[in-house]
């Protein structure tokens, strides 16, 4: 995915490099000076960067790779990376490979735009730029890129807060009106199931409308949830007990059937800053969601650890927890969406179902400072990775 959008203050300015007399090729992983003083000083510049930087040739090898490149495309460096096509080098990213097979045949090159990686999500701001010898004649390309995913996720989150705002007054009062006629054919269709208790099909039919009540009543109660704000109860919390509560409530509240279900959660993961109450919802959710879509049989795993996630500010630590299930999977257009909310699918959800329980779920998660990714693909199972930073920015207070 490519998109433009005009110049914000969150995106660095693209690095106008000098180009070095002659047009010398620069390995900046090189300690070694390759062309005198003002050749090292390039490589340190580059080297530098707080944003990714590439160079290739026009006949598409790569010349010039730093550090903030490796990190933020998520690639291990290789002896030998320069000198080799760029598409060997950047074979895991095949969205930026064709972006820079086809910078060459572009009449306008895009300055500040925005990609998503795929399969990790993340979103890359970038600007392509041409590198020209002397004599003006085109010899190479360049891109200069940063890591906006967790810029993105803020404004989604911003976005949301001020759709859930106005969206919540409204629901207040649709739902007031609602749950009062509700809660009135409720209760006369129990005084009639009680006057016609030998007419058995009257029992029948007056069953299925306090049970149609009820459920109705179910979701105007979770479309309020939805669109409460949020306040967190913070306190020091193991995520390894609020995994083990949800796997005791979604027992009470789903057959698991024949599903084998395997918990493995090591004894020295940091305590977080979080709501041990509201994790608990977001694990049960998710083991829930994992039993309906496996239809009594297959396989869920939850494991859990300790990563450090690498920011700008230096990184912090971070408990990451997984849900993988064996089952059906999800085509790629239903995974995009699965968390908005009203979303309803067969693969995610009860036939019934409001399709707001994975978007609660993102919330609480978002509500912590933490993040949500999803995995799948039809017939290769699911995977839900949930990150959770051990000191958070305590929003939600």
């Amino acid at each position: 995915m490519v998109k433009s959008r005009p110049p914000t203050d969150r995106q660095a300015a693209p690095v106008q490099l000098a180009e070095p007399t002659n047009a010398r090729r620069t390995d900046i992983r090189s300690p070694a000076s390759r062309g005198g003083a003002n050749d090292a000083f390039f490589r340190h510049i580059v080297a530098g960067m707080r944003n990714g930087a590439l160079a290739l040739t026009r006949a598409g090898v790569l010349t010039l790779i730093n550090d903030e490149a490796y990190r933020i495309l998520e690639i291990a460096p290789g002896p030998r990376d320069l000198d080799r096509a760029v598409g060997d080098v950047l074979s895991d990213q095949p969205e930026v490979v064709r972006l820079l097979n086809s910078v060459f045949d572009l009449h306008q090159l895009p300055n500040r735009a925005e990609l998503q990686l795929r399969p990790s999500g993340k979103v890359i701001g970038y600007t392509l730029g041409l590198v020209r010898d002397d004599a003006g004649a085109v010899v190479g390309a360049s891109m200069f890129f940063k890591d906006l995913t967790r810029v993105e996720q803020l404004e989604e989150r911003e976005r949301l807060r001020d759709r859930l705002a106005a969206l919540g007054e409204m629901a207040a009062a649709i739902a007031h009106e609602v749950k009062n006629p509700l809660a009135a054919i409720e209760i006369m269709a129990g005084l009639l199931r009680r006057k016609l208790a030998d007419n058995p099909d009257a029992q029948t039919v007056l069953t299925d409308i306090i049970k149609e009540t009820k459920m109705a009543n179910a979701i105007v109660q979770e479309a309020l949830e939805f669109v409460r704000p949020i306040r967190l109860q913070v306190e020091r919390t193991a995520v390894a007990e609020a995994v083990r509560a949800a796997v005791q409530l979604a027992d009470t509240k789903a057959q698991r059937g024949d599903i084998g279900l395997d918990v493995d959660l090591p004894e020295a993961l940091p305590p977080i800053q979080g709501d041990e109450y509201q994790l608990t919802q977001v694990f049960t959710n998710l083991l829930l969601n994992a039993y309906e879509a496996m239809e009594g049989t297959g396989h869920v795993a939850i494991t859990a650890q300790t990563v450090r996630l690498a920011l700008e500010s230096g990184g912090r630590d971070a408990v990451v927890v997984e849900f993988a299930g064996d089952g059906p999977g999800m085509p790629r257009d239903v995974a995009d969406r699965v968390f908005n909310p009203f979303f309803t699918t067969n693969f995610t959800t009860k036939a019934r179902g409001s399709g707001l329980g994975l978007a609660i779920v993102r919330r609480f998660v978002d509500a912590h400072d933490g993040s949500i990714d999803l995995k799948t693909a039809p017939g290769q199972g699911t995977l839900i990775r949930v990150t959770l930073p051990v000191r958070g920015n305590e929003e939600g207070k």
